[in-house]
């Protein structure tokens, strides 16, 4: 009895120990997943926003994220048209400067004043600079290749050309409106460019918008930029159903008089501006010996007008053709750096030592998880027998250039555009239209940049053959920063899928 009473006990302490033994080791496993789950959790943290997040159809509106991002997966394109192309130029070579054409207002001997721009919005430009960095990640992704030169190529005829009608869009001012002027021809309307290589997608006014939606789209530069910002208007007001839900907030009509404007699009709350700005760095006015006032440069300042561009979310920017005549092209007593005044100084040099301004600004003062820049390069000029001021014409072409050293050609300036955007820290996109535009000899205003009174003939004296006719060749400028935002966004979606 005392042997079964001493068995019967030695079971149940070994039970209890056995229990004891599986309760601290149970314990102690559940210690070592508390400490490893807390010790992990700040990591896993880290990366939970480099995760790959499906973008959504409302993800792409917001203000905070512009509806692209840059890969470099190849495209899948669709097949050439069976049009007849025109031959395709070489790669540039180092050939010389292209034709010198004078901007649509020339220089004034004053500086440019801030009365013809009324109503803009106080802000202060304390020169300032923040993090470009900044910001919670980058929604653009790094600068990558769309997978497609979309610059190199030719002009296909297209019958769907025009995407507007002539005469159709009221934001055309005088000097653009060559059919209300009285241009008879049409064939200069029905060219479409074609990239070698893929097809540019169908331009979508209303998707344009879409993407748009809550932002501020600004075109800053000469009278180049401000014929790009009427096509824009034209091609965008083709996507509203109700066209009197556009207007310019400050009621003015598109005028070369005046430098700024703002478009708004109520149903999509984004605007389309433009501000003029000649160099891209600041105009001024010296006082000479004998109390005259004489204009000046100053190539190490940014133009007064740059505490606009920080209010945009897409800039297209152009500087080019006010530096290949008069006084800019001399170079006498007119550039400055500091206090000091260069009594000759290169051209080229000049424009090379403006545009680092202008990139300094952009590299300082750009958020580039918020905006995006492109610069828009040189357009091609194309006068007969002279320039724009001693006799040149380019009255009665109606087709592209088919060959010759034109379509070879690749001015200076756009050399120096290349260097200065590659060493830049923000991205650039460069609409490099040079190439493209040398073709269009047939697409400049000429005689028809004034509207004749009836019966009276248009005078062929001085031609306009620097500037393009709208609709017309801006229209493809603008389809290339539409064909940017899709394909850069498609390849996104192409890489995370």
């Amino acid at each position: 009895m005392a042997v079964a009473t001493t068995t019967s006990n030695s079971t149940t302490q070994k039970n209890r120990y056995t229990f004891t033994a599986l309760l601290f080791i149970t314990l102690f496993l559940f210690a070592i997943f508390v400490f490893s789950k807390r010790a992990l959790e700040p990591s896993l943290f880290l990366y939970k926003d480099l995760l790959p997040k499906i973008p959504s159809f409302s993800s792409s509106l917001t203000h905070s994220n512009l509806s692209l991002l840059n890969s470099t997966t190849p495209l899948k394109v669709a097949v050439d048209p069976p049009s007849p192309p025109l031959p395709c130029p070489p790669p540039p070579p180092s050939g010389t400067d292209s034709p010198s054409p004078e901007p649509e207002e020339p220089p004034t001997h004053q500086p440019i004043s801030s009365s013809s721009e009324t109503d803009e919005p106080t802000e202060s430009n304390d020169g300032t600079e923040q993090d470009p960095g900044s910001g919670n990640g980058n929604p653009f992704g790094e600068m990558g290749e769309i997978g497609c030169d979309l610059y190199a190529g030719t002009w296909v005829k297209d019958e769907h050309y025009p995407l507007y009608e002539p005469r159709s869009c009221p934001y055309v001012d005088e000097a653009f409106d060559c059919q209300s002027n009285g241009r008879s021809d049409s064939e200069y309307l029905k060219w479409r460019w074609k990239p070698q290589g893929c097809d540019l997608p169908r331009f979508n006014a209303t998707d344009f918008l879409v993407r748009l939606r809550g932002k501020k789209l600004m075109l800053v530069g000469d009278s180049m930029n401000r014929n790009q910002f009427e096509s824009i208007l034209c091609l965008l007001r083709e996507g509203l159903h109700n066209k009197s839900r556009m207007r310019e907030i400050h009621g003015h009509k598109i005028t070369k008089g005046r430098g700024y404007f703002v478009f708004k699009f109520e149903d999509y709350d984004c605007t389309v501006e433009f501000v003029r700005s000649h160099f891209l760095v600041k105009e001024g006015v010296r006082i000479n010996a004998q109390g005259s006032s004489n204009p000046t440069l100053s190539i190490d300042q940014i133009d007064k007008t740059a505490k606009r561009w920080k209010r945009a979310d897409i800039l297209v920017f152009n500087t080019g053709h006010w530096w290949s005549h008069g006084k800019t092209a001399r170079g006498k007593s007119y550039y400055k750096e500091g206090d000091y005044l260069y009594p000759k100084f290169d051209a080229s040099e000049a424009y090379r030592r403006a545009l680092r301004t202008w990139a300094n600004w952009i590299d300082h003062n750009i958020n580039p998880s918020k905006q995006l820049v492109f610069y828009r390069g040189y357009s091609s000029a194309h006068f007969r027998g002279g320039d724009w001021d001693s006799g040149g014409s380019c009255n009665g072409e109606k087709e592209p250039v088919l060959s010759g050293a034109i379509l070879d050609n690749y001015p200076l300036k756009m050399k120096i555009v290349d260097e200065v955007i590659k060493d830049m820290r923000i991205p650039v996109r460069l609409l490099n239209v040079t190439r493209l535009t040398n073709f269009r000899k047939d697409g400049h205003p000429s005689i028809y940049g004034k509207n004749a009174t009836a019966g009276k003939k248009v005078s062929t004296r001085k031609q306009d053959c620097s500037h393009w006719c709208v609709p017309g060749v801006p229209d493809a400028w603008n389809e290339l920063i539409y064909a940017t935002l899709v394909l850069q966004k498609t390849n996104s979606k192409s890489k995370i899928s």
